[in-house]
């Protein structure tokens, strides 16, 4: 991933690095969208522990909890379409 460059932007910017730059936004959007919903769906926004270890626990085990609802939802989308 390559972030936005320094300084004045150029007058003409060729058409590999505008795809490259969308990629990287695409990339950019799809993680920061996972922050946001762990910050609305799992209390990602109200970690309160006061020891870096512990904060890093509590957001390792918020992601954890992230990855396993992801997890049940697919299984439960081919358990269903199997059932059809």
């Amino acid at each position: 991933m390559s972030g936005p460059p320094l300084g004045r932007p150029p007058k003409e910017v060729s058409k590999e690095k505008k795809k490259e730059a969308v990629s990287d936004e695409r990339v950019r959007n799809a993680i920061e969208g996972k922050f946001g919903q762990g910050k609305r769906r799992f209390s990602l926004g109200l970690v309160m522990a006061k020891l870096p270890e512990t904060s890093e626990t509590v957001i390792a085990m918020n992601f954890l909890v992230m990855n396993l609802s992801t997890l049940l939802q697919k299984t439960k989308k081919k358990t269903k379409s199997k059932k059809l």
